[in-house]
């Protein structure tokens, strides 16, 4: 459902930013607006961005090989970090270049309604793209606050478009105000101060990406939640209990789990290989995104007998 969900997303964003950025940049060449201008880059931006999630899903799914035992899942997690470090170079920093070459040598606009019906246009299709990030967002991410959904989702693709276009729906208010303000007031600054705003508002978004992106690249654990039912999992049956654990994602829907057991005294060979399959059985069957689980039986020292 997530990589399903992750797919619709893209390609609504994708269809959205990419006549998004064509109608922003003939709004630019008619208006002369930076903030136009700006926001023509970051719809360009997300755009290539979209692009790069799906090319991201499409390797992810190739088959293990000796270089690659664990396969190919990580992929995912690279190709939404180079989207972060892309909406931080091209979108964050042009727009802070672009805004404060404006403000120190402000221009007129002109025709600025078309600017203002432009944005208008984009302001509804990026809250298309937005609403079905949300609509799809939510199947997964269950009582976790957004923030929450953010920090912890292991798909990397949703958080991905929620920030995105959750950054494009303000920046497109920072465009109309400084758009607005610079007609109202006659002062062309307003559009520079506006397209720093921008630029701002997406290096922060940027940085966010940055950093969970490269947490998930190096490798995250289970939740806390998961992990808990993995253990109650384990500890059932001949297994007294979990000595040791340790759990991390090798892509969005495969988890690996590797752990020591201590099992109940006086086991035979046979006992000991049955009472490991069935406590792998007993954790795909709560936690099926556990497809890689190594198991050994060891003795626990931590009791004395």
């Amino acid at each position: 459902m997530s990589a399903g969900g992750g797919t619709k997303a893209i390609l609504a964003a994708l269809g959205a930013n990419a006549g998004i950025a064509a109608a922003k940049f003939v709004g630019f060449l008619v208006t002369g607006s930076s903030s136009m201008l700006a926001e023509s880059v970051h719809s360009l931006a997300d755009t290539t961005n979209q692009g790069l999630l799906l090319l991201g899903q499409k390797t992810s799914k190739r088959e293990a090989d000796k270089e690659h035992p664990f396969g190919y899942g990580r992929d995912r997690y690279f190709y939404s970090f180079i989207v972060a470090l892309m909406l931080f170079t091209l979108g964050s920093a042009f727009a802070i270049y672009e805004g404060i070459h404006k403000i120190g040598h402000p221009e007129p606009l002109e025709s600025p309604i078309v600017a203002v019906i432009i944005l208008l246009v984009a302001v509804a299709l990026e809250g298309y793209s937005f609403y079905t990030a949300v609509g799809e967002s939510k199947k997964i991410k269950g009582n976790a606050s957004w923030w929450g959904f953010i920090r912890q989702a292991k798909e990397p693709e949703l958080p991905v478009v929620l920030l995105e276009d959750a950054g494009a729906l303000l920046g497109l208010v920072f465009a109309l105000l400084g758009v607005g303000l610079s007609v109202v007031t006659g002062d062309p600054v307003w559009d520079g101060v506006g397209t720093l705003a921008i630029g701002a508002l997406l290096g922060v978004i940027a940085i966010i990406l940055i950093i969970e992106m490269k947490s998930l690249l190096i490798g995250e654990g289970a939740t806390e939640g998961v992990l808990a039912t993995i253990v109650d999992e384990l500890a059932a049956g001949k297994v007294e209990r979990v000595i040791h654990i340790r759990t991390q994602y090798l892509g969005p829907d495969e988890l690996l789990v590797a752990a020591k057991l201590a099992l109940v005294p006086g086991l035979d060979t046979a006992e000991v290989a049955t009472a490991i399959d069935d406590a792998e059985a007993r954790v795909r069957a709560k936690v099926p995104v556990a497809k890689l689980i190594y198991l050994e039986p060891d003795l626990d020292r931590s009791i004395v007998r």
